[in-house]
């Protein structure tokens, strides 16, 4: 029996559950509209995963802990909610040593394509390959101004997006069949294919040849943001984004309550806080920032009716990473000599990830094993964007270094002692790390005053533990694709911002919305829109 609404409850527009970015945007949207919000958040601060913290008492770093590059927020939103951010693009795209022989590698310099063709004769041996690298990036390139635009816009059929895509061999690649083929048919080598592939494998546990498409979805996402598929660097970090989008909200006149975890949800609105300050409000609408698992259990635990009962058609969210954050003293050597450092590193750094060695990371992964060598890739964020770190480790030459480890599913974690995990996960990326490099990483790491080293693994369990994403997932589940099949249902305003959940007052306004996922807003923006519909206004 659905649980009565208490004449106590203080009642609003919408009540949104959870505080991420998504729900900023979500709660900042509807407030300009005249809407009265609330936003309820667990934690004593906003913005989920897209903050910056000070990871190591005494150091002066404000690293991007969990997200940290910016593709797929509209300057839409942007220019909406009057944000102040600036998104800084970096010259150099990649650089890729060669496993075997990491005194060469390829460098993707986005300002002189000459220089770009040279490494890519110098480490593959094939003349060529630059240009079917360079033809198959424009090939990509065709996604982003077609699929990007539409994000922000009602949910377009399959057959329509194809229709504007026009290029059904284009479609058939990406969309029909596994990746891995379209990349052995564009690309000749190892080492290029992984550098493709990579954009298929953030946060999901997939292989090339993956008959379900994940792999494809993911790519997809990663290579239309903006138009052009380019990432950027917040300045100021990812914290500057929460900040100018906290700011939005409050200034449009939407309340944020922090240190106020949910405990249950009822379909018709009602939402109740525990803990220190326990109350009981009331929404014509709700809007779940929180993943598909933690929205059903919070359901259940407020309505008979809807224990066992999901909110949303997902599956078992699994995260696949591990995140690692280092602070360094200076820049650390490489084999190459032909690139400096300053370019090898002012880019996506690619470790051990050939396509090959994606494949088998996977393999190994499935079976059980953490893979090794571990696929990862690296950025240093401060050399796009020193403001992150103090005036006196500026002057040191210090630099913030953000590993992200490929091929980690979370059954691999599950379970597992968490501090001996970190620890094996970190041996295993420090290894593949000082695999390409001419000295131990461990040789440049900083240390904080109290002698400890400037290092931290943030593994699937701890992103589970502290931010609430269930098995780590950053997407809240499996991507989909941004559109509606051509048989959906989209009469409702959920179904046509693709944020519709079981319950006709409840709305998903996170990443495990239709075009969710990564610091993008989207949910939140569809989510509001859709609320827009049903409230009017």
């Amino acid at each position: 029996m659905s649980t009565r609404l208490s004449s106590a409850a203080s009642r609003h527009d919408v009540v949104i559950v959870g505080g991420g970015h998504n729900a900023l945007v979500a709660a900042a949207y509807l407030a300009r509209a005249g809407k009265s919000v609330l936003v309820l958040e667990r934690l004593d601060h906003v913005g989920g995963a897209a903050v910056s913290e000070r990871a190591w008492e005494g150091v002066d770093a404000a690293l991007s802990r969990y997200s940290y590059l910016v593709s797929l927020l509209p300057r839409r939103i942007i220019d909406d909610l009057g944000l102040r951010i600036e998104l800084r693009r970096r010259r150099y795209s990649s650089y890729t040593p060669d496993p075997a022989d990491p005194s060469r590698g390829i460098l993707v310099d986005n300002a002189d394509a000459d220089a770009t063709a040279a490494s890519f004769t110098r480490t593959t041996g094939d003349a060529r390959e630059a240009q079917r690298f360079a033809d198959f990036q424009r090939r990509i390139g065709g996604l982003g101004p077609v699929l990007f635009p539409l994000m922000t816009e009602p949910l377009a059929r399959r057959s329509d997006v194809r229709a504007r895509l026009g290029d059904d061999a284009l479609w058939d690649q990406v969309f029909e069949q596994p990746l891995g083929g379209m990349l052995r048919v564009g690309l000749a080598t190892d080492i290029a294919r992984g550098i493709a592939l990579t954009d298929g494998l953030i946060g999901t546990f997939t292989s090339s040849d993956d008959e379900s498409l994940r792999q494809n979805r993911c790519f997809v996402y990663h290579v239309i943001g903006g138009g052009t598929g380019d990432w950027d660097v917040p300045v100021g970090g990812m914290g500057r984004v929460t900040g100018e989008l906290e700011r939005a909200a409050r200034e449009a006149g939407a309340e944020l309550r922090t240190g106020s975890p949910v405990a249950s949800i009822t379909p018709d609105g009602e939402v109740r806080v525990s803990g220190a300050h326990p109350a009981t409000f009331h929404g014509r609408l709700v809007l779940s920032g929180v993943g598909p698992a933690i929205l059903s259990a919070l359901l259940a635990a407020g309505d008979d009716d809807a224990r066992g009962a999901a909110a949303l058609d997902a599956d078992e969210p699994e995260g696949a990473q591990v995140k690692v954050n280092m602070l360094l003293r200076r820049l650390p050597r490489l084999h190459d000599t032909t690139v400096a450092p300053e370019a090898a590193f002012g880019g996506t750094f690619h470790i051990n990830e050939t396509m090959s060695q994606l494949d088998a990371a996977f393999a190994t992964a499935s079976s059980g094993s953490i893979p090794d060598p571990l696929p990862a890739e690296i950025y240093y964020h401060s050399l796009t964007d020193p403001s992150i770190l103090g005036p006196e480790l500026r002057a040191e030459g210090a630099q913030t270094l953000t590993l992200f480890g490929l091929q980690v599913p979370h059954r691999l974690v599950k379970g597992a002692d968490a501090v001996a995990m970190r620890v094996a996960l970190l041996g295993a990326a420090q290894r593949s790390l000082d695999s390409v490099l001419a000295e131990p990483i461990a040789d440049c790491v900083y240390e904080a005053p109290d002698g400890a080293p400037c290092i931290e693994a943030r593994t699937t369990a701890d992103l589970e533990d502290s931010l609430g994403m269930t098995g780590g997932d950053i997407f809240h589940g499996a991507l989909s694709w941004p559109w509606a099949e051509d048989d959906e249902p989209l009469e409702t305003p959920g179904h046509r911002w693709g944020v519709a959940t079981a319950h006709p007052r409840i709305l998903v306004c996170g990443s495990a919305s239709r075009r969710g996922g990564a610091v993008s807003g989207l949910g939140g923006h569809s989510a509001a829109m859709a609320a827009l519909e049903v409230l009017g206004g």
